[in-house]
This record gives C-alpha cells, sequence and structure tokens, in this order.
C-alpha cells in the first residue's frame, strides 16, 4: 500500500439488517490531508464515516462485507479489538456532546481510563485545549461544568477531548452543522490547522 495512504476501502459492503445501505466502496484516505465526504442526506456518508472506527458495530444486525485496511491491517478481522481502533480513529459529532463533568474532567476523562497519571494529566489537558483553539477561554474555569459551555465552545470541547486520545485519524460527522456561522468559522479554521498533524475525514455539506 502506497505510504502515503492510511486507510485503504477494498470493495466494502455494508447492511443495517436486509438493507444494504453502501454497495461495493473502494477508495483511500491519505496522510494529513482533510478529505471531505459530500453527498446528499441519506446517502450514506455517515454510515462510512463510522465504518472506519467500527462504531456501526454497536448497531445489532449490521453487516459489513470486504475490507478496510488502517496501516495494511484490516479493522474488521476477528483479532483486531474496535476499542483500540475508536482510541487510534477519534470521532466528532454533529452535536456537541460533551459529559456532564467539569471542562477538566471531559479531557480528562479518556486517558485516565487508558493510563496516563495524574502527574502528566494537567500538561495534556492543556496542550488538547490549546490545539483545540480554546485554553484561552477556558483556562481560568477548567473546574466549572462544560454544560455551561456555548455551543461552538462545546464543539469544540468535544474536539479537544477526542485529541487527548492522540489519535492518528479524526472522524467528523459535520461538526459545525448546529452551530452559529462564526463558530463555524472557527471550527473551519481550526480543522485546516489539525490537518498538519492529523488525517481528518469529514462529512459535511459545504462545498467550500
Amino acid at each position: 500500500m502506497d505510504s502515503n495512504v492510511i486507510i485503504k476501502m477494498n470493495n466494502v459492503n455494508f447492511y443495517y439488517g436486509a438493507s444494504q445501505a453502501l454497495t461495493d466502496i473502494s477508495m483511500t484516505f491519505r496522510k494529513n490531508k482533510v478529505t471531505a465526504l459530500i453527498g446528499p442526506s441519506g446517502c450514506g456518508k455517515s454510515t462510512l464515516l463510522r465504518l472506519l472506527n467500527r462504531m456501526n458495530d454497536l448497531i445489532d444486525g449490521t453487516r459489513v462485507e470486504g475490507e478496510i485496511l488502517f496501516e495494511e491491517k484490516n479493522i474488521y478481522a476477528s483479532n483486531v479489538d474496535p476499542v483500540e481502533i475508536r482510541r487510534k480513529i477519534g470521532m466528532v459529532f454533529q452535536k456537541p456532546n460533551p459529559f456532564p463533568k467539569t471542562i477538566y474532567n471531559n479531557i480528562s476523562y479518556g486517558p485516565k481510563l487508558n493510563g496516563v497519571g495524574t502527574t502528566d494529566m494537567d500538561t495534556l489537558v492543556e496542550q488538547s485545549l490549546k490545539q483545540a483553539v480554546l485554553w484561552d477561554e477556558v483556562k481560568d474555569i477548567l473546574n466549572k461544568s462544560a454544560m455551561n459551555l456555548s455551543g461552538g465552545q462545546q464543539q469544540r470541547l468535544c474536539i479537544a477531548r477526542a485529541l487527548a486520545m492522540k489519535p492518528d485519524i479524526l472522524l467528523m460527522d459535520e461538526p459545525t452543522s448546529a452551530l452559529d456561522p462564526i463558530s463555524t468559522a472557527k471550527i473551519e479554521e481550526l480543522i485546516e490547522g489539525l490537518k498538519k498533524n492529523y488525517t481528518i475525514i469529514i462529512v459535511t455539506h459545504n462545498m467550500q
């Protein structure tokens, strides 16, 4: 596989029960690029995105045919741990979904479960929030509830939460669709900056 290719889909079919949602999909995603999946509602963009980190596994009755190679290994092989895949391939959803916890604990929750110690946590939280261009807005209220943030801030918090897991790939399912134009512009600028260090695959209706 080309060394610049991080994910390769080969003849992928996907089913919800007896209903086929995706047919014979073959495509590649390149490292440190932003790839946009664009199309009308209901055409399977979000379904395809969720295939890439096995989120569809959580839905009863789904079935995948073909192979999806991540770093040349089929992520649907029987010996692959989907939790580990989701750590390496993070996801940000359409609507902000912060945990009902403090801003700090939203970021630290995942890393703590994965063994990051208290000594390193403050640095990780700060780095993640800075990457998501949120640090300056929240650095003095880290012990306050994330639910008090604006919608745009909550979405950037969710991006920071995903980045704290140090993924290789960030999946984004219409991350600006619930936001106002100013918040949308901030997220778009953020995505442009993140591609230096991450591969980003985004579902969007925005043709720009």
